[in-house]
């Protein structure tokens, strides 16, 4: 081979290498990019859902909004139980409305809002659960969001029709145990905890969504007010 021709192939190779590192470049942006949307989606649906439900400050009817350029928005089924003295007193149906979008999460359920990323997860928003053994008193808030299957995705905006009503009933005196269903477990036991409660985890119908188990110490009166947030959800 020439001289001629070995420098022609050796620019060829040159610009070779270099479409591949631009192209290495350019999809490691991409992965960034993505990354960085699907965080900025994620925060701001954990403050829309966090504005537009407000299953404890409203009564009656409530209009909101939640917007997102890339993911998914689906209710869910999940249930709340209340045991006393080792006996289950209430079984709820709280449902959930959760989001995604890459490796984020977010989950509006029993009244908390819940991001999540990578395996970990935090409260956005702490559920209506307050009380401890030592007050001898423990307040439940089950927050129940009846609504129809929601299935949205791509991008835009979602609007939420809320409609929330409210009844408190008493549970008696006794030793409570709480069983909350719920995608991101780690999330709630902290909360839990910091209430005096001691925590396990169970998945009670093998569905693969485990519950969070929260055993109050000594006795309490118990009640329980649910929240019934009665919900539509339109585009635009």
């Amino acid at each position: 081979m020439s001289r001629g021709q070995s420098h022609v192939v050796g620019v060829a190779v040159m610009l070779g290498v270099t479409v591949v590192a631009l192209g290495t470049v350019t999809a490691g942006i991409g992965v960034v990019f993505d990354a960085h949307a699907a965080s900025a989606d994620a925060e701001r649906v954990a403050d829309d859902l966090d504005a537009a439900i407000q299953p404890v400050a409203t009564t009656g009817p409530r209009e909101g909004s939640v917007a997102f350029s890339d993911g998914s928005l689906r209710s869910a089924s999940r249930q709340l139980r209340v045991y006393r003295n080792g006996s289950l007193v209430r079984e709820i149906e709280v449902g959930a409305l959760e989001f995604a979008a890459a490796d984020r999460r977010v989950a509006a359920v029993a009244g908390a809002v819940v991001r999540g990323q990578d395996g970990g997860a935090w409260l956005h928003r702490e559920p209506p659960i307050v009380g401890s053994a030592e007050d001898g008193v423990l307040a439940i808030g089950a927050v129940r969001l009846n609504a129809s299957d929601v299935a949205v995705s791509g991008s835009g905006r979602t609007t939420l029709h809320t409609n929330v009503s409210h009844a408190r009933q008493s549970l008696g005196s006794g030793q409570f145990t709480l069983e909350l269903e719920t995608a991101t477990p780690s999330a709630f036991e902290g909360y839990f905890e910091a209430a005096d409660a001691t925590t396990t985890r169970r998945d009670r119908d093998g569905d693969g969504v485990p519950s969070v188990v929260a055993r109050y110490p000594g006795t309490a009166t118990g009640y329980l007010v649910v929240h019934d947030v009665r919900l539509e959800v339109t585009d635009g």
